[in-house]
């Protein structure tokens, strides 16, 4: 990624109990921010959010609004390599909206899930320049494995 603004990447891995089931199922995200300062020093910060009844998709969704309304909080503008072991995010991110949003946010399969989400974290992402990465969830990565836990 060739950055025009400050980089940061950011780490995320989300999850929910009982997904999918009937019932409040709680969940949560965690979210590893670093970037590099001038004089070489790495900085990082953790955010941590969890509702009480939620889906994995939610959650997801939730960690890239709070990922990026945290970052926009001065209105600075960023280089972010957003890596997740979601690919509901990256191919969502990357390919679905684009063709929702010409079909007039519409899909001929039914209504678009969680469509307040997605159109929060589209404008919490707006004026950054965001590369998504996809990676498999427990499989070693580091900062993967740190948001998990």
């Amino acid at each position: 990624m060739s950055a025009r603004f400050p980089l940061v990447a950011i780490y995320a891995d989300e999850s929910c109990l009982g997904n999918g089931k009937e019932g409040d199922n709680p969940g949560g995200a965690g979210v590893l921010a670093e970037w590099r300062h001038a004089d070489g020093r790495i900085s990082r910060r953790d955010l941590w959010i969890s509702a009480r009844a939620t889906t994995n998709n939610q959650m997801a969704l939730r960690s890239v609004i709070e990922a990026f309304d945290g970052l926009g909080a001065k209105n600075g503008r960023f280089s972010v390599q957003f890596t997740t072991d979601s690919r509901y995010i990256v191919d969502g991110l990357t390919s679905w909206v684009f063709g929702w949003a010409r079909n007039g946010w519409k899909r001929k399969t039914g209504p678009i899930e969680n469509l307040a989400l997605w159109h929060d974290a589209i404008g919490a992402v707006d004026g950054h320049e965001v590369s998504w990465q996809w990676v498999k969830g427990h499989a070693g990565h580091p900062q993967n494995e740190y948001a998990n836990d």
